[in-house]
C-alpha cells in the first residue's frame, strides 16, 4: 500500500525526521537518538515516510541510512503553493476593502 505524503508528513514526529535527515543521510541510530521514544518506534514513523516516498534508505554495510526525497518535497510545495497565492491575493483584497472602507468612513464624520 502507497501512503498519502500528506499523511506522513501531518505527523510532527516525521516532520522533525524530515527536518534531521533534509541536511544529511543519517542512520537509524542517529535518528533515534534524536527523540525520547523507542527505536522501532522511531523505525515505524520511517517506515510511513518511506512508503509514501519522502524517504529513501540505503544499506551501507551493516547500516541502513536515511536520505530524503526532495522531488516529494517539491510535489507537496507545489501544491501547497497554489493556496497560498489563492490566500495571498484574498488577503490583498480585504486589506484594499478595509483601507478603503477606513478612509471613506473618516470622509462622512467631518
Amino acid at each position: 500500500m502507497r501512503r498519502d505524503v500528506f499523511q506522513a508528513i501531518a505527523d510532527p514526529t516525521r516532520r522533525e525526521i524530515i527536518n534531521l535527515i533534509a541536511h544529511k543521510s543519517l542512520n537509524l541510530n542517529a535518528i533515534a537518538e534524536n527523540f525520547e521514544m523507542s527505536r522501532p518506534a522511531i523505525s515505524q514513523h520511517i517506515k510511513v515516510l518511506t512508503e509514501c516516498g519522502l524517504v529513501e534508505i540505503k544499506q551501507q554495510g551493516r547500516d541502513r541510512y536515511c536520505s530524503i526525497q526532495f522531488q516529494k518535497l517539491a510535489e507537496v510545495a507545489k501544491w501547497v503553493e497554489q493556496y497560498r497565492i489563492f490566500w495571498t491575493a484574498k488577503l490583498d483584497a480585504l486589506e484594499i476593502h478595509l483601507s478603503n472602507d477606513q478612509h471613506s468612513g473618516s470622509n462622512t464624520d467631518k
